[in-house]
């Protein structure tokens, strides 16, 4: 897998956190709601850093899709929770191939925000994985 294509994955991925926060934010319970609130902000920030990335790249970015579909229902707040952990756990797994793919400053930014997002899964699940990122790739 290239630079861009990776860039590509993470970038679609990322799309896909920022509708899927959007699910969280709307069911998550109040006290974990700027917690839910905080990783929106993250994902919009690391989405726009990577169209960024994309174009320094020489692809064109990849657009957010209209919908997206969720891995499951998500109808009260425990429903949120397991939904934000989900969606930190296939972000570190995209930002993992783009650590592969990558050298020099991209792929330092792409250990950090693998890194931001295994701490945000362990902070949602309430326990950790050996390898972040990994899990969904063995």
């Amino acid at each position: 897998m290239s630079a861009l294509q990776a860039a590509q994955a993470a970038l679609a991925a990322e799309h896909a956190a920022v509708y899927g926060y959007g699910v969280v934010g709307g069911r998550v319970a109040d006290d974990r709601r700027a917690e839910a609130t905080a990783a929106y902000e993250a994902h919009r920030a690391r989405r726009d850093a990577l169209r960024r990335t994309v174009r320094d790249l020489g692809g064109a970015p990849a657009a957010a899709a209209a919908a997206y579909e969720l891995p499951f229902r998500v109808a009260d707040p425990a429903g949120a929770v397991r939904l934000a952990a989900v969606l930190e756990d296939r972000v570190a797994g995209v930002y993992s191939d783009l650590v592969r793919a990558a050298d020099g400053a991209l792929r330092r930014e792409a250990a950090a925000a693998l890194r931001e997002a295994a701490v945000r899964a362990v902070r949602w699940r309430g326990s950790d994985v050996t390898f972040p990122g990994l899990a969904e790739r063995v």
